[in-house]
């Protein structure tokens, strides 16, 4: 596995690798690689001749109060992990190289996607997100790119980007992935303390119990909402950014619970704020009987 940290440089590789025909799958990261990044990796793996890791944490989709020097980085150990998952290179810029000097172009979603859910507390987040991957989309021009369903709303703002810009790229988003216990896999999870850990439960099983409902015949948004953020609220370290149900696809929220419908819940235990997520879908009667 070759590491690269210009632009020129990785061009150089990729452009030899087109040349032979090989296929070319992107896997952008922030780095601190967990199991639901090398998920990703290995399924890109198998999909592709040619894999490309990004390692890049980001400066322009933090906000000013939030943990940009606090996140951790160690390339070192995230290039090993990445081989192993079978990632072909690493592309690790500095900021310098992602933005010149004078940097003066921005890539941005803008309406419902990026304005509801995470948007409303984090502005300027989503612009961040849309400007640097769109520079990776055209520095590697990859035929797939990769992505995580616990990010379900970044997801969506990146499917508006690709095809309001006519990228030629599939994107594959992949399930969530899971600690044994339930808590989703984050980078961030590395800040709770033992006791944040346990508290952090939270939020999966808040969605445990949705889903529970409306197994049970439950299809009101509203009481869905309430009843997962009473049972968030349960939890003494834990305070609710947002808990909403909204359509998969335009994340506007809707009054009554439709075929498929995504529960977002953002939640801060500590200084930690997690996100978490669960599509529920409504049982087909028929097929039932």
């Amino acid at each position: 596995m070759q590491i690269f940290e210009t632009i020129a440089e990785l061009r150089g590789f990729l452009r030899e690798a087109r040349c032979q025909g090989q296929s070319i799958g992107l896997v952008p990261t922030m780095g601190a690689l967990h199991e639901g990044h090398l998920s990703l990796m290995r399924t890109a793996a198998a999909e592709n001749d040619i894999v490309v890791a990004s390692i890049f944490v980001n400066p322009t989709q933090f906000g000013p109060q939030e943990d940009l020097a606090a996140y951790p980085r160690n390339l070192e150990a995230d290039a090993r992990l990445a081989a192993q998952a079978g990632v072909t290179a690493v592309f690790h810029p500095s900021v310098e190289e992602m933005y010149k000097p004078g940097n003066a172009t921005w890539v941005e979603v803008v309406g419902s996607l990026t304005e509801s859910l995470c948007g409303r507390t984090r502005p300027g987040h989503f612009r961040g997100v849309t400007t640097v991957v769109s520079r990776l989309f055209n520095i590697i021009q990859p035929d797939r790119a990769y992505f995580g369903q616990k990010d379900a709303q970044q997801v969506q703002v990146l499917k508006r980007m690709t095809q309001d810009l006519c990228f030629d790229i599939q994107l594959r988003v992949l399930p969530i992935v899971r600690e044994s216990d339930g808590l989703a896999m984050s980078s961030r999870n590395a800040y709770l303390s033992a006791a944040e850990r346990q508290a952090a439960l939270v939020l999966s099983r808040s969605l445990a119990e949705a889903r529970r409902m409306v197994e049970t015949g439950e299809r009101d948004t509203a009481m869905l909402e309430a009843t997962v953020a009473a049972f968030i609220r349960q939890e003494p370290l834990a305070v609710i950014d947002y808990v909403e149900l909204v359509h998969p696809d335009d994340l506007k929220r809707r009054e009554r619970l439709e075929t498929i419908s995504l529960l977002a819940i953002a939640v801060r235990i500590g200084k930690t704020r997690l996100i978490d997520n669960t599509l529920l879908e409504v049982p087909n009667v028929l097929n039932s009987i």
